[in-house]
């Protein structure tokens, strides 16, 4: 069975093929100065040509894609770029701030786009060309902490245009760079709760080449920082220039002055060939190895420490038998446990008086004195002080006056006894009442 196709079918899918080729192997340069913040955005809309045709229904524009780069040969990008995007429906965003040590370095950065829907793939190449700049470093810097933005939000160009002119107002420099954004997420910032439009935070660093204006010298007064240490706003006058589309948060504002900055020279070691230094052969050990004696190990560490052990055993029966202060010890131990035994045997049988805390009890309410009992086998050394006051007997019923007459009501007492005598003082100290 042959396989046939028209001659303009063929052009049509030769010409799609080359061109998704084509665009998947271009490299694009681009020349980011030292110092300088560099942005490059990943527009979706660039990389929605490159898929081919997906046969089934659906809205290519709408299509989910997302981005991996790394640099060329490794898995990650270079230390001074970043990379965001924050839904599949979003562009990214490359930014970062090259140093002088990158100058003169091509850095090949691999793109590779994910569609999400049809599961095709492109890839670019981004060819990164650092360039030197005079004005680098520029000697004054002033970091910034804006609230109500995210980095994404930040990188835009029209956003951060519009900060930089607030900035050169306040400032009034001659040049003004921006050098450096950062999320305060990657500062130790903590993920904001998706309530009330909250924002993540960034830092943003810019450059000038005149001294700081007397309005970003305010926080550094005794009174702004004491402001900022219990936690208020402190009153600077320029906040109305940022507070239309920037909360800038100035307790966080860092003012730094490269050239009083004392310099850090860190001495590195030239570094080797990576070939280690030649040992000579390797010569593996002999099969045939002699056993060990481990006779030596057992006695130095079981025998020895039993032979100390029984040492002080026999030092210690011969001071405590055959010596005098330890038979008086032994002796002595022995006359504490029989004079205790003897106290416990002699407090089961003992006969004492009650102490006053167990006497008869006076009734307010019902006007009677009425004692605890004592049984003859109750064990008095565990005895409570106050018992219940149930089952009375031997009791005695006496008149006893009302307070508002001279009539006389009964009332009733127990009779007490104690080791085996009546006891009936209280009975007529009532009665002489």
């Amino acid at each position: 069975m042959m396989f046939t196709m028209s001659a303009a079918a063929v052009a049509v899918w030769l010409g799609t093929v080359v061109t998704i080729l084509s665009r998947s192997h271009a490299d694009r340069n681009v020349y980011p100065s030292a110092g300088v913040l560099f942005v490059h955005v990943l527009e979706r809309e660039h990389f929605k040509g490159e898929f081919p045709p997906y046969p089934k229904s659906g809205d290519a524009s709408s299509d989910p894609i997302t981005f991996n780069t790394n640099l060329m040969g490794y898995p990650d990008r270079p230390g001074w770029l970043r990379y965001i995007q924050r839904t599949q429906r979003s562009d990214g965003v490359l930014y970062g701030s090259p140093t002088a040590e990158h100058v003169g370095k091509p850095s090949v950065i691999e793109i590779t786009a994910y569609n999400r829907r049809t599961f095709e793939t492109a890839r670019h190449n981004l060819v990164v060309n650092i360039m030197a700049t005079e004005e680098f470093p520029l000697p004054y810097q002033a970091e910034f902490y804006i609230r109500n933005m995210n980095v994404e939000e930040m990188l835009a160009s029209e956003v951060l245009g519009d900060f930089l002119g607030a900035v050169k107002n306040v400032w009034q420099p001659e040049r003004l760079n921006a050098i450096n954004i950062t999320s305060a997420l990657d500062r130790g910032g903590r993920v904001p709760l998706p309530i009330n439009d909250l924002k993540e935070g960034v830092y943003v660093m810019v450059g000038a080449d005149v001294p700081f204006s007397s309005c970003l010298r305010e926080v550094e007064s005794p009174h702004n920082q004491l402001r900022c240490s219990q936690e208020m706003e402190p009153a600077i006058s320029c906040d109305k220039k940022f507070r239309a589309h920037f909360h800038i948060d100035w307790c966080k504002i860092s003012l730094v002055d490269i050239n009083k900055v004392v310099p850090v020279y860190i001495t590195r070691s030239e570094p080797g060939t990576g070939v280690l230094p030649e040992f000579g052969e390797y010569n593996p050990p002999s099969e045939s190895l002699m056993g060990r004696n481990y006779f030596s190990d057992f006695l130095i560490t079981l025998a020895v420490p039993s032979a100390v052990a029984l040492v002080l055993f026999f030092i210690l029966g011969y001071t405590m038998c055959c010596r005098r202060e330890g038979v008086i010890q032994l002796v002595h131990h022995g006359s504490i446990q029989k004079s205790t035994k003897e106290l416990r045997s002699m407090s089961k049988n003992r006969e004492i008086s009650w102490p006053l805390s167990t006497l008869p009890v006076f009734n307010p309410v019902s006007g009677e004195v009425v004692p605890p009992i004592h049984p003859d086998n109750y064990e008095t050394t565990s005895m409570p002080l106050m018992q219940t006051q149930t089952n009375l007997q031997n009791q005695i019923t006496i008149p006893q006056q009302r307070p508002s007459g001279d009539s006389y009501v009964m009332s009733t007492f127990r009779r007490l006894e104690v080791n085996g005598i009546p006891e009936e003082r209280k009975v007529a100290e009532a009665l002489d009442l």
